[in-house]
């Protein structure tokens, strides 16, 4: 993508050679674009913690995260993919917040470092959590994971583990029973199919990424399908998500 941005003539010149308006909606969009793979090769997302933890996430995407949470109103969140803990404790404020007293958070990673599982469980939101150690397509940890459902809950996943195509469509096809209908589970970060040419990225990302893995599942789906939910509140022309998550949101439909 090349643009010439004329701050002057208020205009954004695009790979084709038209001008748009640089304060317009389609400039936005382009920009938007091109500010997701600078700030993720300037590591961003890594600059923002919750309530003591360190959450590697856009705000963007917390945001919108929130927004779905808070119109289903899950009883049970599921992620793969740990790290320092800050989404845990992130979807665990929100239950809380929501008075979902019952409300039950469960992390799944193939390693809990000893200083992070230490800090996650001295958390004030510790009762909120169940950390799961094991490889997550394991048949025995994802029994594991299950076991916090009870009969009537409402359950979101989301996974934030090994973002490996292959990896991810294995999480889709084991986590994915789990979802209530009307749920969803997420495949984030693929963001990697854009980044792919950054100095951080990595050759091959832009085939080998959640995002083209939550894809191909939903196509040989019929419970499936790739659908963000819609914005609750929107006083703007915009009608995109500015996301690191893009075709992330699997919603259950049957």
């Amino acid at each position: 993508m090349r643009l010439i941005i004329d701050t002057n003539a208020k205009t954004v010149q695009k790979d084709d050679g038209a001008t748009v308006d640089l304060y317009g909606r389609e400039a936005f969009d382009l920009l938007a674009q091109l500010w997701l793979k600078t700030s993720w090769n300037q590591k961003y997302s890594y600059t923002f913690s919750w309530m003591g933890r360190p959450v590697i996430q856009h705000p963007d995407d917390m945001i919108r995260l929130q927004e779905a949470i808070y119109r289903l109103k899950p009883d049970v969140i599921i992620e793969t993919g740990v790290a320092h803990g800050g989404s845990l404790i992130y979807s665990a404020s929100l239950l809380k917040a929501m008075g979902k007293e019952n409300g039950r958070v469960v992390g799944v990673d193939i390693e809990i470092r000893p200083h992070n599982r230490k800090a996650i469980e001295a958390h004030e939101l510790a009762g909120m959590i169940t950390l799961v150690e094991g490889d997550s397509v394991a048949p025995g940890i994802v029994a594991q994971a299950a076991s916090a459902i009870r009969p009537g809950d409402v359950v979101l996943v989301i996974l934030d583990s090994n973002h490996s195509y292959d990896h991810v469509m294995a999480e889709l096809d084991a986590y994915s029973p789990l979802v209530t209908s009307g749920s969803y589970i997420v495949a984030t970060d693929g963001i990697m199919e854009m980044v792919y040419d950054t100095p951080r990225g990595q050759p091959g990302w832009d085939r080998d990424n959640p995002s083209r893995a939550a894809v191909d599942f939903a196509a040989r789906r019929a419970d499936f399908v790739v659908e963000e939910p819609a914005m609750p509140f929107n006083e703007s022309e915009l009608n995109r998500w500015v996301t690191a998550w893009p075709n992330a949101w699997l919603k259950r439909v049957s």
